[in-house]
């Protein structure tokens, strides 16, 4: 049972299919009481997508059928699909393992799909029943949401827009170590887009509460879905105005500037924040290059 091959991987969320039949192929997710945070894996950790044969095959051999068929996207020669299966039923060669071990493993639009598969199959579980009312609800097979049978209350796959932002001021990167870190990393700073608020104005609040230093010019670089449950992540490099650091204490444990040539350890480039960090790095090293300012 082989996990079918992804030369170069790309995908489209579109539900207008070509017009030709395309081959269906599978993520499997585990499935603990509705909550879903770990997909299937070979024994080396590497990402299993599975042909229509292939989950036959395994749910003959855990004795248990999959669940939850749901639609991710599709690509000019197969769609892509997620099933769950209870954690507890998995034998033979295969692993559960959480989608942080494939950053950077896998390519960076199959990481996308991968963190979409859990972020619709916990959507499933979250909205099987309306909020309102309590009754059940079924998949709208032309928009993306869950629609309650008695009320037609609508409820769609959880994005939290947030924003992250490097803090420059010349040659130094403001950089900071946070109390969620699971390792002596120091990054970007991020926070969460309030209702009725902008996220540019997000971003001067999120710097002033967590390090008490003013902003000049914010420039948009780039986004990335950060399915840890359901972020959108929406990346800036903002110029330093004024101000000293303050941490916070509560979000921040330590917060400083370094020189772009003498970092400590900082995020893969596989994250947003290791990308805004490596673009600023390579313009100061443009501007180090004889007759550049």
């Amino acid at each position: 049972m082989e996990p079918i091959a992804l030369a170069s991987f790309e995908f489209s969320l579109s539900k207008n299919l070509p017009g030709k039949s395309l081959a269906r192929n599978y993520f499997v997710v585990s499935d603990v009481r509705g909550k879903v945070d770990q997909l299937l894996c070979d024994t080396d950790g590497t990402l299993c997508i599975l042909t229509s044969a292939g989950l036959e095959c395994l749910k003959a051999q855990v004795q248990h059928p999959a669940s939850h068929e749901q639609y991710l996207g599709h690509n000019s020669q197969q769609t892509f699909w997620v099933v769950a299966m209870p954690a507890s039923t998995l034998r033979g060669n295969y692993q559960w393992l959480g989608l942080r071990a494939q950053l950077g493993q896998v390519d960076a639009t199959l990481f996308s799909l991968a963190g979409r598969a859990l972020q619709i199959c916990q959507w499933y579980f979250d909205h099987a029943y309306c909020g309102r009312c309590g009754q059940p609800t079924k998949t709208d097979q032309v928009d993306s949401a869950r629609v309650c049978l008695a009320c037609q209350l609508r409820f769609y796959p959880r994005i939290s827009p947030c924003m992250i932002v490097l803090v420059v001021r010349d040659q130094e990167l403001l950089l900071a170590h946070h109390v969620r870190a699971s390792r002596p990393v120091y990054t970007t700073l991020a926070g969460f887009v309030e209702a009725g608020e902008r996220v540019e104005d997000t971003v001067h609040r999120e710097v002033y509460e967590e390090v008490g230093v003013r902003l000049g010019q914010l420039e948009y670089i780039t986004s990335q879905s950060w399915p840890f449950p359901g972020q959108l992540m929406l990346g800036f490099i903002a110029e330093y105005a004024s101000g000293d650091i303050q941490i916070d204490g509560e979000e921040i444990l330590d917060a400083n500037w370094f020189r772009y040539d003498q970092l400590p350890q900082v995020p893969p480039k596989a994250t947003v924040a290791g990308q805004l960090i490596d673009l600023y790095v390579q313009r100061c090293l443009v501007k180090q290059l004889p007759g550049k300012k």
